[in-house]
């Protein structure tokens, strides 16, 4: 019954994320927002959102080490799984961008995460404040300085024609999808831990990290279909981004985050931090500025290294 629940709560979290995008890149184009700024907040925001919800309804009935847990474990399947998948399916080019900008704000952003979450294994309101600044001004850095990195034409693959009530229906249906599908996978996986004599960290590391992380999987795959790689490759260190500062922080304000599982912190959040160093050497070696097959088995191995770790 625990695992029908955890299958039900993820389809719809897909489904509602789904229907979120859609609805907010609509609103965003009638409202004559440019695809350019729709295309490096709405999107990343969108494809976050079952991580949101799952998160902060997490914490909000008393599970932090879930509401973390998801995060870290949702950074580690976007940058080992996902992007191990799209890189072996398809060889990406790096730009000189990437080491130059979206790197060290990723690391930077990591570093703020763990040492934040270490000094006390909690999470105060005034520092999940504090990531909604960082946020805001790495967005604000975003939308001014590096706009011309993206292409003003993308393709949303939505009918701009739509209605407003349709728009607004869209919205209506994914958010309560959204909600209706956290509810049950948070009960479905608290019941198989408990079911199963194993920690909510570890289900939430695992099983609700990996759900949570499709819709990123599924965005990069029909973005390497279009050959978009680039973007592919953006959305994942954004929605990463987006995760540790958003997520965390919106959980953090509406709920205390205090960790009862220190392995969450010195364990997990350990490789989370190992898998984003990772990266950097991968971009010059084995092959210069290019991810191909070679560090697409790297980082799928990383992944089933950890998961192994964890069981």
């Amino acid at each position: 019954m625990e695992y029908l629940a955890i299958i039900s709560g993820l389809i719809l979290l897909i489904k509602g994320g789904d229907l979120v995008l859609d609805s907010a890149v609509l609103f965003s184009l009638r409202l004559n927002v440019p695809k350019i700024v729709v295309g490096m907040t709405v999107v990343s925001f969108a494809t976050s959102a079952p991580e949101l919800i799952v998160s902060v309804n997490a914490a909000l009935n008393g599970h932090p080490d879930l509401a973390v847990g998801n995060i870290v474990g949702s950074n580690i399947a976007n940058l080992a799984l996902v992007l191990g998948i799209v890189v072996f399916i398809t060889p990406i080019k790096i730009e000189k961008v990437f080491y130059k900008y979206d790197w060290p704000v990723m690391i930077f952003v990591t570093l703020l995460f763990y040492f934040l979450l270490k000094s006390d294994y909690a999470l105060s309101f005034g520092e999940s404040v504090l990531f909604i600044i960082v946020l805001i001004v790495y967005l604000i850095s975003l939308i001014f300085f590096q706009k011309g990195r993206v292409n003003d034409q993308e393709d949303f693959n939505v009918d701009e024609s739509m209605k407003f009530l349709k728009i607004l229906s869209l919205l209506i249906f994914g958010s309560f999808f959204l909600w209706l599908g956290s509810e049950v996978l948070i009960k479905g996986a608290i019941s198989l831990a408990s079911n199963l004599g194993i920690s909510e960290r570890i289900i939430g590391v695992t099983i609700i990290a990996f759900g949570t992380s499709i819709p990123e999987l599924s965005t990069s795959i029909v973005a390497i279909i279009n050959k978009e790689q680039n973007i592919s490759l953006g959305n994942l260190i954004g929605s990463n981004i987006f995760d540790m500062l958003g997520v965390i922080g919106i959980t953090g304000i509406l709920s205390p985050i205090i960790i009862s599982d220190r392995g969450l912190i010195d364990g997990d959040l350990i490789w989370m931090i190992s898998l984003a160093f990772l990266i950097l050497p991968l971009v010059f070696f084995p092959n210069k500025m290019k991810f191909g097959r070679a560090e697409g088995v790297i980082l799928l191995l990383f992944y089933v290294f950890f998961i192994n770790k964890l069981i």
